[in-house]
């Protein structure tokens, strides 16, 4: 089996035919498909049913993208592992993060990673934690950084970079607000049932932060005022700041927001962020180090003396 070939034919399969592969791989339909040709006349079987929309595998052709991406699998280990022995800094690393702070620690990470490994290229993604438990579960990623609930995930090795709590803010001039500790010293701490008189705007119902705020409604034996569900923690603080509705969030969100007031909350909900890769997949030193670095910028990202505790 041909690497060059098998690289082809997988990605022909992740693709769903020969335009869009074609494009990924930098080469012309027309020379995709002559391979594509060459290498069912060799086996002496199709590998894709064709239609005018899509190609998807025959039975054949699950066999021999199954065996091809163990393979490449297996090359690419093979070489980050020689790469490591050898002392060469060089190879791919490819990661992905959540929108909004995965990108800001990206940002804040990746210049003082290149000026320790730049030969390493480094190919970002961003995408929700879902889609990145579904690549890293294939070859399609070496790292994800996730923030969820504590526990376990299948076929997945984590490492805790931090735990963080969710935070209840309210409008300055909203009846809890002035139960509100000053800015600065420990936060005022709230029953969940306070959640039944408020209304929210929160993030989309399909975030991973969903598996955390949900249970919170059901301690307060009630369900969540909504007035808006949202895909960005910026947008959320943007209805709290205007006196549209309250929020829960993650406490990493409203550090420094001075115009919302803060408030733990009873039931101390919490998730972690973690790194995570597929289990028993070599990580390389170019990923442990960045793994190292993003740790640290979780440890350190912005905590106010009235969070300390939150950390602890």
């Amino acid at each position: 089996m041909d690497v060059k070939q098998m690289l082809y034919m997988v990605t022909i399969a992740q693709e769903g035919g020969i335009s869009k592969a074609a494009a990924k791989l930098f080469i012309t339909q027309s020379a995709l498909d002559q391979q594509l040709l060459k290498l069912e006349h060799e086996l002496g079987t199709p590998l894709f049913y064709r239609s005018r929309s899509s190609f998807s595998l025959t039975e054949a052709g699950r066999v021999y993208v199954d065996y091809a991406q163990r393979m490449l699998e297996l090359k690419n280990e093979a070489y980050r592992i020689i790469h490591d022995l050898a002392g060469q800094r060089r190879g791919t690393l490819t990661l992905a993060f959540a929108p909004e702070r995965g990108m800001e620690m990206f940002m804040d990470v990746y210049p003082r990673f290149y000026r320790d490994y730049p030969q390493v290229k480094v190919v970002p993604r961003e995408m929700g934690v879902r889609r990145q438990l579904e690549l890293l579960g294939g070859d399609g990623l070496d790292l994800g950084f996730i923030s969820k609930k504590d526990g376990p995930l299948p076929g997945i090795d984590q490492v805790t970079l931090c735990q963080e709590e969710f935070l209840l803010i309210t409008p300055p001039d909203h009846p809890l607000a002035a139960r509100a500790a000053p800015l600065g010293e420990p936060l005022t701490v709230l029953d969940v049932s306070c959640l039944r008189e408020l209304t929210f705007c929160l993030i989309y119902r399909q975030s991973t932060q969903r598996e955390v705020i949900d249970p919170l409604f059901d301690a307060a034996g009630c369900k969540a005022n909504l007035f808006l569900e949202t895909g960005s923690n910026r947008a959320n603080i943007s209805m709290v700041r205007r006196g549209l509705s309250c929020s829960i969030l993650p406490a990493h969100y409203v550090r420094g927001v001075e115009d919302v007031a803060r408030f733990r909350l009873s039931a101390h909900p919490t998730w972690t962020v973690t790194a995570c890769s597929r289990r028993g997949r070599y990580l390389s030193q170019a990923a442990r180090h960045f793994i190292r670095l993003a740790g640290e910028y979780f440890q350190s990202a912005g905590a106010d003396p009235g969070e300390k505790e939150l950390s602890q």
